[in-house]
């Protein structure tokens, strides 16, 4: 289950401030390189509904946290957005490919774009995102050799982590494998989830800016817990969240028989006749909202909720412990630098709290 057209409401939080701040200037980013005239057929067949995909929207999160970590660390986030972009891409492959494997049908409100041009002329507009995502790299003459083979290497190392982590998530529907454990689903969304919504965009950003190893590999750890985080609150959300701020996808996990903390916690702590029951409506691809509900409320007699949420506070501990690792707190504090420390600090607040 995604939340990934949902906008970043106004709040107190300095992060969401700077998302609503950097926005514009990674969409200008983003459609710069559809700028160049291509001949008409093959402009029509393949760049067009690959712009029109990424411009229908996206919140421009991992994009905007490679700018917050370049800024934090010393370095002009302005100067970054081509690196950033790369995310964006990735993303935009990603979400057409697994749109095409998950069967879906509507995407930020719009037919899926598979939906449109065809499942064949979609995959290939997804892998031209794909390269994209190599090609800013590539492409920024500003780079220097040694910082460019560095960003591509955990460009590469993010995009295999992710497909691992699909794989894990397919595959267990595909096998009908109901032996998965809390623990397999905390690897799986660590791979599927961590590294490329939070972890590797502030790595590449710390690298961007020249920061030390020592915060590189902090901000790492920062973010593969933070995104694990996320991940759970989006499984809880998804359960016992707001329905008009779920929309359609209210209680999809039960639906598509998904392997989650609370499912997995559940199968594995309920007793038998009521653990069959969670089985069957977890393979039954129910969406009768009286089913739903009940499967809400053994996940919730099984205690998952509860164990969701002390899991995510100990991962939110670890994860500020690994933030003040990367010293923040030593740099200059000149207002630049002062503004982006500020919203990377506050980032785990608005990941605790956070209800869309």
């Amino acid at each position: 289950m995604s939340q990934e057209n949902t906008p970043l409401m106004a709040t107190d939080n300095l992060f969401v401030a700077y998302c609503q701040k950097m926005r514009d200037a990674v969409d200008a980013a983003l459609m710069g390189a559809f700028a160049f005239p291509r001949e008409g057929d093959i402009q029509a067949l393949l760049y067009r509904p690959l712009e029109d995909f990424i411009a229908s929207g996206g919140k421009r999160a991992r994009p905007i946290l490679l700018c917050l970590a370049a800024q934090a660390y010393g370095a002009n986030p302005h100067e970054a957005l081509q690196v950033a972009a790369s995310l964006e891409y990735f993303q935009a492959a990603a979400l057409i490919h697994d749109d095409i494997a998950d069967n879906s049908q509507t995407r930020r409100g719009l037919p899926c774009l598979y939906k449109v041009e065809g499942t064949g002329p979609a995959l290939n507009q997804g892998d031209l995102a794909l390269i994209e995502s190599y090609a800013c790299i590539l492409e920024d003459e500003t780079l220097d050799d040694g910082v460019a083979r560095a960003l591509l290497k955990e460009i590469s190392t993010m995009q295999r982590h992710t497909a691992e982590g699909q794989a894990l998530d397919l595959g267990w529907v595909r096998e009908k494998n109901w032996d998965v454990t809390p623990a397999d689903y905390l690897r799986m969304a660590t791979l599927k989830t961590a590294w490329y919504s939070v972890a590797t965009p502030l790595v590449l950003g710390a690298l961007f800016a020249g920061a030390s190893g020592e915060v590189i590999e902090a901000l790492r750890h920062f973010g593969l817990d933070l995104g694990v985080v996320f991940q759970i609150t989006d499984d809880v959300l998804n359960l016992k969240g707001e329905t008009a701020a779920q929309g359609k996808d209210f209680r999809s996990d039960i639906t598509e028989g998904k392997r989650t903390l609370l499912s997995t916690y559940a199968l594995q702590n309920l007793p038998a006749p009521k653990k069959q029951e969670l089985q069957a409506f977890l393979s039954s691809q129910t969406t009768k909202t009286d089913e739903l509900a009940a499967a809400v409320d053994l996940i919730e007699e099984a205690g998952a909720f509860a164990y969701a949420e002390t899991f995510s506070h100990d991962l939110l501990n670890r994860a500020m412990t690994s933030l003040r690792e990367a010293h923040l707190e030593e740099l200059d504090a000149n207002p630049d630098r002062a503004e982006a420390q500020k919203a990377l600090q506050s980032l785990a607040e608005f990941v605790e709290k956070r209800t869309y």
